[in-house]
């Protein structure tokens, strides 16, 4: 088979699509034999051989000698006079084996033959490419990026295998450049159409995890836990840790020395900020930790609505809300309960720029020019007459008195 040299014809599917050699012997011997059933109708008395290494191919066909007037399966048989004319030492009831030639194929049979065992090995590598991710969901993956697109980057693994970064997956904020080495969790692998799909993120709460098992061996070796994670991607994260032994601090082994640890991480996600607190099984006190850096005064648990009371002094309120409310949006996924945050009060009135955090800051303003600068002195006048002295619209004055109320109620409520 001097003209058809297998491995130079087929060898860019071994070397892009990483076939072993026994695989693609296989699929070689598997394609040829339906080739040989398709020609000949059947394959039982044919053999065969590939020398990968040479890389080519023989077929050899074994038939059987039977008198002329016996003759009737040409693919199983071969007439005694046409042995003889071959060579004349064979006698009937003996086996004769000779080699099949390329060429009594045909050409049609070898053109499909050739778009047979293409499709079939790149079908072969799709699921072996299907079954290797599969195994790795959860696993961080690191790749370079190939290209950018508006709905996804397309990032290649050390086998330039392809695989997809949808943009709900990516952290806001971040910028990908072609060539650039990009690490990403393995999310999801979904067959579409005979098509592997690998799904990665940036954005997923394990990617956090799997980002903590690298760089603090203490997680790796399980001495320590994270329970639960919260996570706004690119902004900020809370994680919940716990040590089973009473030697490690589980905070600051995630910190690490001067931060080196948790720097690591931050970096990664594009300098996402993150919060380490210890994992306890007191409600009230994980969402103490969970409010950090405010310090709280009081908790008020309901376990059955799963809502909690916090009170705080007036300094301590927007930080325990945070910058557009994310703190308080993390504690209250961490901790799985609804937290409503409320100031400790002194005297039973309070200066109106406390609340900044739910009144607008120009009617805030607007209210401390015309001389409305405490709760009480507000709440004393009708909304026309806040009104007309602070140039507002009298639905904004009414809910800045119902807003002030509510405060003035729940103050008294906490100190009775």
């Amino acid at each position: 088979m001097n003209n058809l040299n297998l491995i130079s014809n087929f060898a860019e599917f071994k070397e892009l699509k990483s076939i072993d050699k026994s695989t693609m012997i296989g699929v070689l011997e598997d394609v040829f034999r339906h080739a040989l059933q398709k020609q000949y109708g059947t394959d039982e008395n044919f053999e065969v051989i590939i020398n990968a290494d040479k890389g080519d191919l023989e077929i050899w066909r074994t038939r059987v000698v039977v008198a002329d007037e016996e003759f009737e399966d040409e693919v199983r048989e071969i007439p005694f006079s046409q042995i003889q004319a071959i060579d004349p030492s064979y006698e009937i009831g003996e086996e004769y084996t000779d080699s099949i030639g390329f060429d009594s194929f045909g050409r049609r049979a070898v053109l499909s033959l050739r778009q047979n065992l293409a499709s079939r090995i790149l079908d072969f590598e799709k699921a072996t490419l299907f079954e290797k991710y599969r195994d790795r969901v959860g696993e961080i993956i690191s790749g370079e990026i190939y290209s950018v697109g508006r709905r996804e980057v397309i990032i290649l693994d050390d086998e330039d295998n392809e695989l997809i970064l949808p943009r709900i997956e990516q952290i806001p904020g971040e910028f990908y450049h072609k060539g650039d080495t990009l690490k990403a969790i393995v999310k999801s692998v979904e067959m579409n159409n005979n098509q592997p799909k690998i799904i990665l993120s940036r954005t997923a709460n394990q990617f956090l995890e799997r980002l903590f098992e690298a760089e603090v061996p203490e997680i790796y070796d399980g001495l320590i836990t994270i329970k639960k994670i919260a996570r706004i991607p690119g902004e900020r994260a809370k994680v919940a840790v716990e040590s089973y032994d009473d030697r490690i601090d589980p905070v600051g082994s995630c910190v690490g020395m001067k931060g080196s640890r948790i720097y690591t991480i931050v970096k990664e996600l594009h300098n996402e900020n993150i919060d380490v607190i210890n994992y306890t099984n007191n409600t009230q006190l994980l969402i103490q930790r969970s409010l950090n850096p405010a310090k709280t005064t009081e908790i008020i648990v309901d376990e059955e609505r799963m809502t909690a009371s916090v009170y705080l002094d007036p300094d301590q309120v927007s930080l325990a809300i945070g910058k557009g409310g994310l703190n308080i949006r993390l504690s209250k996924m961490l901790t799985g309960y609804n937290i409503d945050v409320y100031r400790n009060i002194e005297g039973g009135d309070f200066p109106i720029n406390e609340f900044s955090d739910v009144i607008e800051g120009w009617i805030i303003s607007a209210l401390t020019e015309a001389g409305l600068d405490r709760a009480k002195a507000i709440i004393a006048l009708t909304a026309e007459e806040i009104a007309e002295r602070a140039d507002l619209e009298v639905e904004q004055a009414e809910e800045v008195i119902a807003i002030l109320t509510r405060e003035l109620e729940q103050s008294e409520s906490s100190e009775e």
